[in-house]
């Protein structure tokens, strides 16, 4: 998949598949789902299962849920969009009680129709099969009955729990009771899982010289205040305290013992995460269609408000106006929280309250993606409400911009991920000391505090190892400088935060932008904001 494959997508970007019962056709494939358990299978370690649950339903207040998101991991190998469910993954065939023989086995939620009139029509068993192309699926209500015998794999991979799932009492196939089951079957005592910081402690500990421990206890100390957890393992607690070597030595030799000692498991919640992240990373070229539809909408939705904002929009308007367009389009839901931010509120990195009741004159910072089927854009601009640039607002946003060119230049086959990064950097903190703001380039993180560049997929922070670029990744370059009001530099320059963030397929023939289409420098910019919007004559009633 190179260039060719952009081509592809921009031909089919206009073409909306719908079924003849109205849904759409251009899903990813079941084969695409099994390619990737395929994928899954060749990486697991020799006599290993994998262990998938879906994502909770999370509720928003009193008997109302936020709209289901299905875990992305559980979609990118499954096509399953629903709730309370388990995918078990096989190395190696498993031989049922009539003789067949089969690696993986899909549980679902059964049919109901009393449920299915509130809630939707469910996929069930028979879907299952005949639209994932499983061979093996059962309702999850028999999951506890599974028969499987975790203890004796080598390895039992699964994501640990992160216990945000409720219990229905009115289901006793919910996500709860597939845990729980699961939890009993492969006997997980969450009393001995491991502690990352607790580990990371004893190591400290471990690794020690007595000359050195009453400094390092003085450091574990400072660490109980952010992690005050670990002021509940005694041993940790008592180094801390300890006012002599020899008893720090003593500590030391039963934080050795403690972790001899530790029960061996064959449960791995680690190993899963990794394994995923390689598999994510390198897009497929079934995925890059509906990825490429979901970064043009994004882009379409920051070309329609360059041509329809004005002073007196609000923010909430302008959002509303980008998640217009996604509709539109056939985006079923944003990827993440549409952040616009007009003047000093674009300098919260993560504003997502969109208040403001009017632009003003303001530079607006709109960071928002649509999510097509699953996949999700990731687009930024930033654009004079009033449609002309001031002088300081131009030299930022020309500074911005000089750095994306350098980290879209930088984005190639071979090159270290952190060289984005480098590279967008060295332009803006040269350039920052051009224009006066910073006396010298050590000051220059202040003003551009985050980094430039991650992975784009399922999630907007999709994983990946971030090691060296592979052709077929897909990656954001997002450079930016924020200067809140009152930062020790000229006032002129308070209240100017500028993002530009394009989406960048990697490949052999180099980056392409698959965001383009919405304008970049700031002349364009302008150009675009003059023309007519096809809602300058959408005009409501006034309400009193």
């Amino acid at each position: 998949m190179k260039l060719k494959l952009f081509t592809l997508c921009s031909l089919l970007f206009s073409i909306i598949m719908v079924a003849q019962d109205g849904l759409p056709t251009d899903y990813l494939s079941a084969e695409f789902h099994k390619e990737r358990r395929e994928a899954l299978r060749s990486k697991m370690a020799d006599n290993s299962v994998a262990v998938f649950f879906a994502n909770p339903v999370r509720n928003r207040a009193n008997d109302v849920d936020y709209v289901y998101h299905q875990d992305p991991d559980f979609y990118y190998l499954t096509g399953y969009k629903e709730p309370h469910a388990v995918l078990v993954v096989f190395k190696d065939n498993q031989t049922a009680a009539d003789g067949k023989t089969f690696n993986e086995v899909l549980y679902v939620q059964e049919r109901n129709p009393q449920a299915e009139q509130w809630t939707g029509r469910r996929l069930g068993t028979e879907g299952a099969k005949n639209d994932l192309g499983f061979d093996v699926a059962y309702n999850g209500s028999e999951f506890a009955n599974s028969g499987i015998d975790y203890a004796k794999f080598n390895k039992v991979l699964f994501h640990n729990f992160e216990n945000d799932y409720r219990d229905s009492k009115r289901d006793e196939a919910d996500l709860y009771s597939l845990i729980k089951t699961f939890k009993s079957q492969a006997n997980f005592d969450e009393s001995v899982e491991e502690d990352p910081v607790k580990k990371r402690v004893y190591e400290m500990i471990k690794a020690t010289e007595v000359e050195n421990s009453a400094n390092v206890a003085q450091m574990i100390s400072r660490a109980f205040e952010q992690f005050p957890d670990l002021k509940k393992d005694k041993v940790i607690a008592d180094y801390v305290n300890a006012t002599d070597d020899k008893t720090r030595i003593e500590l030391k030799q039963q934080v050795i013992r403690i972790e001899q000692e530790a029960p061996k498991s064959n449960l791995d919640t680690k190993s899963l995460s990794s394994i995923m992240a390689s598999l994510r990373q390198v897009k497929m070229e079934e995925e890059m269609v509906l990825l490429n539809k979901a970064v043009r909408i994004s882009a379409m939705g920051q070309r329609e408000i360059m041509k329809a904002m004005h002073p007196g929009m609000s923010e909430t308007e302008v959002q509303g106006i980008h998640e217009y367009v996604y509709k539109k389009y056939g985006s079923e839901y944003e990827g993440y929280p549409s952040i616009v931010g007009a003047g000093h509120n674009g300098c919260v990195l993560h504003y997502i309250e969109n208040t403001k009741m009017k632009l003003e004159n303001d530079l607006v910072l709109m960071d928002l993606g649509a999510e097509y089927h699953g996949y999700t854009a990731d687009v930024t601009r930033t654009i004079p409400a009033n449609g002309k640039f001031t002088k300081e607002q131009k030299a930022v946003y020309d500074l911005v911009y000089e750095a994306q060119e350098a980290g879209i230049a930088a984005s190639v086959v071979g090159k270290p991920f952190r060289s984005v990064d480098a590279a967008s950097r060295e332009v803006i903190n040269a350039g920052l000391v051009k224009l006066g703001i910073v006396e010298s380039e050590d000051q220059a993180r202040q003003y551009f505090p985050h980094g430039t560049s991650h992975y784009l997929g399922l999630d907007v922070h999709d994983p990946g190892d971030y090691g060296d670029l592979q052709a077929n990744m897909v990656i954001t370059v997002e450079p930016g400088v924020y200067i809140p009001d009152g930062s020790p530099c000229d006032k002129k320059w308070w209240g100017i935060a500028v993002r530009i963030e394009d989406d960048i397929l990697i490949t052999d023939n180099g980056p392409v932008n698959l965001s383009a289409e919405a304008p970049r420098k700031s002349d364009e910019i302008e150009a675009l904001m003059k023309e007519k919007s096809a809602l300058d004559d959408f005009v409501l009633p006034t309400l009193d």
